[in-house]
């Protein structure tokens, strides 16, 4: 249904994106994953023909958008990751500005907006002035904005960053409802792994603007099918010590975090006699071990040296 070919965006000489390629079908819910700055907002921005590629195509039912951007707009609806809303009018005031746009008027747009407020469960503080709002209510006011002409595609950026809990898992319930009761093919960007594991059906993982894995939980976690990760507490962690468990064969990666430690570790390597041995040598108490099967979360910083968040 919808998909870039070798797309590369360059700001003032500079890559953001290289080379992506990716695809939606039609009724399917993908995730983009990656840290701050891995491009995903750039690559989210073309798809939306609202800034040009440096080159690279992209097409709908095999349909050049770049030079025919009408077609995609008449069925793509867009959760900016910026609000993208009129603090001083309503919410029902802010959805019928947004109803307009789309040269929606009269009965048909009063439906809309009625049903697009009660997907996402706000319904009853339509008439409220939206600076009155909590953040993740005006996130929700920002998604009921994206699906008043019924779009096809939907592409949410970022749509759960800095709210509570709850609207979190509101907005996560409203994104699985419209890809599973009403068909809705779903984009959805995130750093959260966790988010993408819930909502989709395949994962692109970027970084540095470039697509570095792509396929099923499934299959990306086959990266680490040899793999273990190993997490130990300590009674405390040097710059030192780090160096010399980076050293043991058959460690992979190793993430340290004020008294943890994390590995990815070759399956049937020496590490616990070989970690015993360092914490001898460096005169640290190991607190607790365990090991765990590799997660997406493993498989991220495996791929990149460092994790989602960073």
């Amino acid at each position: 249904m919808l998909e870039t070919i070798n797309l590369c965006k360059t700001f003032k000489g500079q890559p953001a994106v290289q080379e992506v390629n990716m695809y939606l079908n039609s009724g399917e819910s993908v995730g983009l994953l990656g840290p701050n700055g891995a491009g995903k907002s750039t690559t989210i921005s073309m798809i939306s023909t609202l800034i040009k590629p440096t080159s690279g195509e992209i097409k709908l039912n095999g349909i050049n958008i770049i030079s025919h951007p009408g077609d995609i707009r008449k069925i793509l609806g867009v959760v900016p990751q910026e609000l993208a809303l009129y603090q001083e009018l309503s919410a029902y005031e802010n959805l019928k500005f947004f109803g307009s746009t789309y040269k929606m008027k009269g009965k048909h747009l009063e439906n809309r907006i009625q049903h697009a407020l009660e997907i996402v469960g706000l319904k009853d503080r339509q008439k409220d002035l939206v600076k009155t709002f909590s953040g993740g209510m005006k996130r929700r006011i920002n998604i009921a904005a994206a699906l008043l002409h019924e779009p096809k595609i939907l592409i949410l950026d970022e749509p759960t960053v800095g709210i509570d809990p709850q609207s979190r898992n509101h907005i996560l319930e409203t994104v699985r409802t419209l890809n599973e009761n009403e068909g809705t093919t779903v984009l959805y960007t995130s750093h959260y792994m966790e988010e993408v594991e819930q909502l989709c059906d395949r994962l692109y993982i970027m970084d540095h603007g470039e697509i570095i894995a792509a396929g099923t939980k499934e299959e990306l976690l086959s990266i680490l099918s040899t793999e273990d990760t190993i997490k130990v507490e300590l009674s405390k962690i040097d710059e030192t010590f780090v160096q010399n468990v980076k050293m043991i064969e058959g460690v992979r990666k190793v993430e340290a975090s004020h008294s943890q430690l994390k590995m990815i570790a070759k399956k049937g390597s020496h590490l616990i006699r070989e970690l015993v041995h360092l914490t001898d040598q460096h005169q640290i108490q190991m607190i607790h071990f365990h090991t765990e099967t590799p997660s997406l979360e493993d498989v991220f910083l495996h791929l990149t040296g460092r994790t989602l968040r960073d």
